[in-house]
């Protein structure tokens, strides 16, 4: 498959995810050109994104859209060639997080060490859990309700060393693609070969589904891990915000 298609797919499964999860809490909005979704109580996805590349004449319509969704994020997709970027940066917008779209061709599955319990979330107890250890990890929470009515759409994982959770990870589907999000671990327990287990752990079961390619959006702290999995860089992802 070549780059081209590799990136479309990569996206697709980003966004689906997105309005997946959030039309059950009925938080999905398409206002032509822009697609958005901000969930009440949650960080997550709370997105206000674009398939075709923005032009000035777009921004009236981005700064209306985050005068009645305050904190919502634009996530840029590096594809365009073209630095409309720009607009953002010279109109006060701020970059909240950059992220490398990426990769990996399936093949054989992965060793792993056995040190971690996968549990996939389907009650409201482990909801809970999960969504109260996420926000360890990462810098925004991801509310139980989103879980809740979630269960048969997404793939959310608890991860547990000897019975305690201490991550977590979501695996989500679109045709040949497994979508590898949110994978965490709590501070403690970093550096401890963890997260690289999840990940394997996460390969294995998108063989296991048949598909094809594995991808993710990695934030500076995985992407060592990414690669040495043999994860391929796509594109970036600037993701900013309005102050």
């Amino acid at each position: 498959m070549n780059n081209t298609n590799l990136i479309k797919d990569n996206i697709d499964n980003l966004t689906s995810l997105w309005k997946t999860v959030a039309t059950p809490l009925h938080s999905y909005h398409k206002n032509n050109p822009f697609e958005v979704i901000q969930i009440k109580n949650s960080g997550w996805p709370n997105r206000v994104w674009f398939r075709e590349d923005i032009t000035e004449e777009n921004l009236p319509q981005i700064l209306k859209i985050i005068e009645t969704h305050p904190g919502i994020i634009i996530p840029y997709w590096d594809i365009f060639g073209s630095g409309s970027n720009e607009i953002f940066e010279k109109n006060g917008f701020k970059t909240r997080i950059k992220l490398v779209a990426m990769a990996l061709k399936l093949g054989e599955k992965l060793p792993l060490e056995n040190k971690l319990t996968f549990k996939r979330v389907l009650n409201e107890e482990d909801a809970e859990i999960w969504s109260d250890i996420y926000p360890l990890s990462f810098s925004y929470v991801i509310s139980k309700e989103t879980l809740t009515h979630n269960y048969e759409n997404a793939k959310f994982y608890l991860v547990h060393l000897n019975e305690k959770p201490i991550g977590t990870l979501t695996l989500f589907q679109t045709g040949n693609v497994m979508g590898i999000h949110g994978v965490g671990v709590i501070p403690e327990m970093r550096k401890k070969g963890f997260a690289e287990e999840i990940m394997k752990f996460a390969i294995n079961e998108a063989i296991d589904a048949n598909a094809e390619y594995a991808q993710l959006q990695a934030s500076p702290l995985g992407k060592n891990i990414y690669t040495r999995l043999g994860f391929e860089d796509l594109f970036m992802i600037t993701n900013y915000f309005l102050d």
